[in-house]
């Protein structure tokens, strides 16, 4: 096949040997793809040309590909680096935020099936992650966009498991995770207790709605649950879910 260039961010980087590289990028059209960079490794200066910037993790940039229907591994011919995200480096928890969440792309995604919405949800929160009074805001709304775009989109208008409308004066409402939404709180096991103010932060994102005066506390909840519920929905615990839950929380 002849060789093709996209917009891409580079998920996951591998050596391969001492000279070639193995990369994952997500592809805004053309989805999550591993390929084989042959000499990316390498100091000369055509290897300098041919991988502009080099190799780095969350970086955007233009690649240019060869794919082959036989092979599980495309060619990677050229990098064209477009932005480095070098404020990550600079910020140790802006940083961990983005590997958590070029991960949990990674595992959601399959290959080779383009989400355009999730290529640029993470383009937009590795970009706002150079705020730090940004960062709640920032994460939540791209995991809301994540479970959105992947169909993983939870019910909030009313109670999941009966139907019926949702209590409006009580201080705490319940989450399924496997049905996928809210239900009022009857304490049983297997729901998830949250406020009230939790609820409403899942529903402003859901339409849309300008988050404003909201508690860093308030956002780190809800940045819990949808890291929670994402955890459940891989029915596996990332390490780089450190971030935001330890393996033993809900």
């Amino acid at each position: 096949m002849p060789p093709q260039t996209h917009h891409a961010i580079t998920l996951r980087l591998v050596d391969y040997s001492e000279t070639s590289q193995i990369v994952v990028l997500l592809c805004r059209e053309a989805g999550k793809i591993s390929a084989i960079a042959k000499g990316a490794k390498r100091q000369s200066p055509s290897t300098l040309v041919k991988f502009s910037g080099g190799l780095e993790l969350l970086c955007l940039g233009e690649a240019v590909l060869i794919t082959r229907p036989q092979s599980d591994l495309a060619n990677l011919i050229e990098w064209n680096l477009v932005n480095a995200h070098w404020h990550l480096r600079n910020d140790l928890h802006a940083y961990r935020l983005a590997l958590y969440a070029a991960d949990v792309t990674h595992h959601l995604l399959n290959d080779h099936d383009p989400h355009p919405r999730t290529y640029d949800a993470l383009s937009n929160l590795l970009a706002q992650l150079a705020e730090p009074q940004q960062h709640g805001r920032a994460l939540m709304h791209f995991q809301w966009r994540l479970v959105d775009d992947l169909g993983y989109r939870p019910v909030l208008d009313r109670d999941v498991a009966t139907g019926e409308s949702l209590p409006s004066d009580a201080p705490t409402l319940a989450f399924s995770p496997s049905a996928s939404g809210l239900a009022a709180d009857r304490g049983e096991e297997n729901m998830w207790r949250i406020r009230r103010s939790t609820a409403d932060l899942l529903r402003a994102c859901d339409g849309g709605k300008a988050i404003k005066n909201v508690s860093p506390a308030d956002l780190a909840r809800a940045n819990r649950l949808l890291c929670a519920y994402l955890r459940y929905l891989l029915d596996k615990h990332l390490p780089t879910m450190d971030v935001l839950i330890n393996r033993q929380t809900v």
